[in-house]
């Protein structure tokens, strides 16, 4: 039996340990934010991946990313850093962010615009800077690298799939939806624009045959999937995606520091154009299809028409521009023979040039500048066997390259693609900022 002046002091005691499982209970989720800052971030890209269009105000990726936020903020407090550490690339970010702001921010709240203003501006630009402070070491760059090849495997699986018609393998479903996205008859992807789709591809291949190049990943595996890229960008039936690829094949090659290896790739990539050309002519149904690509005129005539219109909205209003994402609503006015009350530029710079004016075209060139230069930092600090060794600094251009010749053809809205480019920039620009601190002491 207790003592009753001790009771008392066991209630108290009691309530003490409710009050810390309680707060323990509270504090674990936030626990488990901050201790997983790179399981957030992959996990908010395949969000933007695999988000479904019909999902009302984008809540599944916009709450992965809102997430991420507060995991790497916490984290940061945590561990008493700067909460943002600014680049040279991070002030043209903040000055197109705010440029297309303040062109928004007297008009009525419309979702769609916002949305788009998050895809291309602010998300992209939020992930190159939380890419510099998540990705700080060599583990954790591994896990980005392993989940770029998870995507390409995926993406280049649905592609072929679609392409020999096996349309029950492929996932999501909506990816066969007609009424949504663009180019339902091509291997689109979840991004369901075959450009879009195409510029995944290839970005990510460049990854996985970097990850190849330096011994990082061996074995049949990865043989099998470098060797199904070709296959998988053919299925996307853009003439754009093929000769960005084709651009890219010969500049890796051109790259090598190693001449028995520039050697046999070349005798390798003409065995394969042999061979496929020779799969391709024997499949009359397909080489039909190839050849109807090739002659199509239709797309091309409607690009003419609609980039004749977006330069007369140009030279009238050349300086600021008519405002953010005004330009598909006031393009039909400039365009004649299409009955459309929504016209696209298909084009990221005349998009640009005619919502932003030259002063925005003029910092979204100094940005791609900056971002440029990210390759030409210091030498990296993980040695050749390291995801940001000398050859990924090599790449960059090329990966670069990939989204500036598709962005000429397509307007660059598609959040994962932007993610994904900025992530790595942001990856480069972290590496340069240890590095820097390294010399410095």
């Amino acid at each position: 039996m207790i003592d009753g002046a001790w009771r008392p002091f066991l209630y108290e005691r009691r309530e003490q340990i409710l009050e810390g499982r309680i707060a323990e209970f509270l504090l674990r989720p936030l626990h488990w934010l901050i201790s997983a800052p790179t399981v957030l971030f992959l996990a908010a890209l395949t969000a933007m991946l695999l988000r479904h269009p019909d999902v009302q105000f984008y809540e599944i990726d916009r709450v992965a990313f809102l997430l991420l936020v507060l995991g790497v903020a916490g984290r940061v407090v945590v561990l008493r850093r700067p909460l943002i550490v600014w680049e040279r690339a991070s002030w043209p970010m903040l000055a197109l962010t705010l440029l297309a702001l303040g062109s928004v921010a007297g008009r009525s709240f419309d979702h769609e615009t916002w949305s788009l203003l998050a895809s291309k501006l602010i998300v992209p630009f939020a992930l190159f800077h939380l890419a510099g402070m998540v990705f700080a070491e060599e583990r954790s760059l591994r896990q980005f690298e392993t989940f770029a090849l998870i995507v390409l495997a995926y993406l280049s699986f649905t592609a072929i799939a679609f392409l020999i018609g096996a349309h029950s393998l492929i996932f999501p479903r909506f990816i066969l939806d007609e009424s949504l996205g663009f180019h339902a008859d091509r291997a689109r992807g979840p991004l369901l624009q075959a450009v879009a789709n195409g510029v995944s591809l290839n970005m990510l291949g460049i990854v996985a045959w970097h990850a190849y190049k330096r011994g990082a990943r061996r074995g049949v595996w990865i043989v099998v999937l470098l060797a199904s890229l070709p296959v998988a960008i053919l299925a996307t039936m853009t003439r754009a995606v093929w000769l960005s690829f084709a651009g890219t094949v010969v500049a890796l090659i051109f790259l090598s520091e190693n001449a028995r290896f520039r050697r046999r790739a070349w005798v390798a990539l003409l065995s394969l154009s042999v061979v496929g050309t020779g799969v391709i002519l024997s499949c009359h149904e397909f080489a039909g299809s190839l050849n109807e690509r090739f002659e199509e005129q239709g797309p091309v005539d409607f690009r003419k028409a609609v980039y004749a219109g977006g330069w007369e909205m140009f030279f009238e209003r050349p300086w600021l521009g008519w405002g953010f994402h005004r330009m598909p609503a006031e393009l039909p006015r400039f365009v004649s023979g299409y009955e459309e009350k929504v016209l696209y530029p298909h084009n990221t710079y005349l998009e640009l040039l005619v919502e932003q004016g030259l002063l925005g075209f003029a910092v979204y060139l100094w940005l791609m500048w900056e971002l440029w230069r990210l390759g030409r930092g210091k030498t990296p600090e993980s040695g050749t066997k390291g995801f940001l060794n000398h050859d990924f600094h090599r790449m960059w251009p090329i990966l670069l390259a990939v989204y500036w010749v598709n962005a000429a053809l397509v307007v660059m809205s598609y959040q994962f693609v932007n993610g994904l480019l900025f992530a790595m920039a942001g990856m480069l620009a972290g590496q340069h900022r240890r590095a820097e601190a390294a010399y410095s002491c």
